[in-house]
C-alpha cells in the first residue's frame, strides 16, 4: 500500500461534504498529508429549439465569486486543524474536475461525501459521489451521509 501524502476532497459546501472534509483532515493529519479542496460548479444552459442559451458573463462572474468566497471561508476554516488545506475552483462537472484535478496534482486519495439520495432526488440530481467512483483512476474514499 502506497502513503498517502496527498488528499483531494469535494466540495460543495453542503453538511455531507463538511463531514467528508472533517474525516479527511482527521486522515491526513494522521499520515501527515496536504488536503486540496475542490469546488466545482456549471453554470446552467437552457436548450432551446433556436440554439442554447447560456448564462450571462455578469452572471458568470458573479457565480464565481460567490463560489470563490465559500470556498476562501471553508479553507480558512481548516486551518485550526493544523493541516495544509488549499482550495481550487473550477468550472465545470463535479465528477470531471475531481478526475481532472486528481491526476494533475498527483493526489494519492480522493474524498467525497454522498448525500444520500434515492429514488427521484437521485434521478433528477445524479450523484456526484457515483459518477466519481464510476471514473476514477485514483482511490476514492466515500463519506456516507449518515456516518
Amino acid at each position: 500500500m502506497s502513503t498517502i501524502k496527498k488528499i483531494l476532497v469535494g466540495t460543495d459546501f453542503s453538511e455531507e461534504a463538511e463531514r467528508a472534509l472533517s474525516y479527511a483532515l482527521g486522515l491526513a493529519k494522521e499520515v501527515g498529508a496536504e488536503v486540496t479542496l475542490l469546488h466545482a460548479y456549471e453554470l446552467p444552459v437552457y436548450p432551446l429549439p433556436e440554439g442554447a442559451v447560456y448564462a450571462t458573463a455578469e452572471v458568470a462572474t458573479r457565480a464565481s465569486v460567490v463560489a470563490q468566497a465559500a470556498l476562501d471561508a471553508a479553507v480558512e476554516r481548516c486551518h485550526a486543524s493544523g493541516v495544509t488545506v488549499r482550495g481550487l475552483l473550477r468550472d465545470g462537472a463535479a465528477h470531471r474536475e475531481l478526475m481532472r484535478e486528481a491526476e494533475s496534482l498527483g493526489v494519492d486519495l480522493v474524498i467525497v461525501g454522498t448525500h444520500g439520495r434515492s429514488g427521484l432526488g437521485r434521478l433528477l440530481l445524479g450523484s456526484v459521489a457515483e459518477l466519481t467512483v464510476r471514473h476514477a483512476t485514483r482511490p476514492v474514499l466515500v463519506v456516507p451521509s449518515k456516518a
